[in-house]
């Protein structure tokens, strides 16, 4: 029965991760649609293309354990979203959306948690894992 009820948690985290990457890929469009700078619209456009894989491979691993893929919206990822369709409809200027440090600034922070989060895999979850 506890194997179930694992199973049945891992499906639930997978439907959630779908609908994080179906509304991060939206949002994806829509940001490069609002950009001017032409490498930002090229790099959005790419990772929202690299986001529509990740679903897509999620969306494959749920469909043959017979889940629903959209059996979940994520509220988080649905706040983030609604704040930044807000943001574009208040940025007009383009040197405002397209503001080069802020967005770098981003990227390297996610770049950081991604460094640590696989070090904390490596490290000790992985192990702990395999051990039980």
């Amino acid at each position: 029965m506890e194997i179930n009820n694992f199973k049945d948690m891992y499906l639930a985290e997978l439907q959630e991760l779908v609908s994080v990457e179906e509304q991060l890929g939206d949002a994806l469009l829509r940001m490069a649609g609002a950009a001017s700078h032409p490498e930002l619209k090229r790099v959005l456009i790419c990772h929202r293309w690299e986001t529509e894989t990740q679903r897509d491979r999620l969306t494959a691993i749920l469909q043959k354990h017979g889940a629903n893929p959209s059996a979940h919206t994520d509220q988080a990822m649905q706040a983030l979203v609604v704040e930044t369709k807000k943001m574009l409809t208040l940025l007009t200027d383009d040197d405002l959306r397209d503001e080069q440090k802020m967005l770098h600034l981003g990227l390297e922070e996610e770049k950081q948690i991604d460094v640590l989060l696989t070090q904390l895999a490596k490290r000790e979850v992985n192990p702990d894992a395999l051990a039980a």
